[in-house]
């Protein structure tokens, strides 16, 4: 049966999440290094790890399966998901997908070094409302699509 991962550390989305997993009764784990507060429910799993770098994408990637969508804005992590057959929806909407998520390391790495470097700054635009709206519409499509799938 499929399930939900969410890497909750700076996730945005995290009650859309939880709506949308209402309306299809899939349970869903929140993961991250902090206690969250929300969401609540009964098909909410939320589960703290130790602190570390990718301690909780470690987690999420040993347990997640084919059939089962990865929540994260983490493109490393959404390449191990989709390795294991999973489907992987960033937090716009933007899903990452078995054509797309070698673009996105490629350019990932370009960005890092071009940061350290210094020839780039961060510059990260804020999450607007179209993002979220945006997000929910792709995360329902994407729950339609694994159900049939599976």
């Amino acid at each position: 049966m499929t399930e939900i991962y969410i890497d909750a550390d700076a996730c945005p989305v995290k009650d859309e999440v939880l709506r949308v997993a209402e309306r299809h009764n899939i349970k869903i784990h929140v993961v991250g290094n902090a206690w969250m507060r929300r969401p609540e429910g009964p098909l909410v799993n939320k589960v703290v790890v130790p602190e570390g770098p990718d301690v909780a994408d470690d987690w999420i990637a040993d347990r997640i399966e084919a059939n089962d969508i990865c929540i994260t804005g983490d493109i490393p992590l959404a390449a191990r998901c989709i390795e294991k057959g999973a489907a992987v929806l960033g937090h716009t909407g933007k899903p990452f997908t078995q054509d797309s998520i070698g673009m996105a390391l490629a350019v990932r790495d370009l960005k890092t070094q071009l940061r350290e470097t210094g020839e780039i700054k961060d510059h990260h635009p804020g999450f607007t409302k179209a993002d979220r709206s945006r997000f929910l519409s792709a995360l329902e499509e994407m729950v339609r699509a694994v159900k049939v799938a599976s």
